[in-house]
């Protein structure tokens, strides 16, 4: 697991590590150019969705559990900064606690382990 802090906020969100280093590059690039954007997530256990402002004026934090970075998969990127460019933000569903211990080494386990949602919302 992998935890972003965003603000003032002490209570991190939690995000499965490989997908929260494939959103650090998207959220890092987009804020870089000075763009600011709305994340929002809904956990798959359907226990809710949540939505944040990004803004470079805003401090942020990415806490990883392994030292090792994460190899990043290109068609996900895209995806995400996509969706991150799309009138709704950049958007993503959190994995079931099930879905995020198990291991996925095809395209199509990631995917489905990273539900997103593409600019047709």
């Amino acid at each position: 697991m992998a935890y972003l802090y965003y603000g003032a906020d002490n209570a991190p969100i939690e995000i499965p590590e490989n997908l929260l280093a494939h959103i650090k590059v998207v959220i890092t690039a987009k804020l870089r150019r000075g763009e600011s954007f709305l994340m929002s997530w809904r956990n798959e256990d359907g226990s809710g969705r949540s939505s944040i402002w990004m803004q470079p004026s805003i401090p942020m934090r990415f806490v990883f559990e392994s030292a090792e970075p994460v190899e990043l998969d290109r068609e996900i990127l895209v995806r995400l900064a996509e969706s991150a460019h799309s009138n709704g933000g950049l958007f993503f569903t959190l994995p079931g606690p099930s879905a995020a211990d198990a291991e996925s080494d095809s395209l199509e386990d990631r995917e489905r382990e990273f539900t997103m949602a593409g600019s047709a919302r």
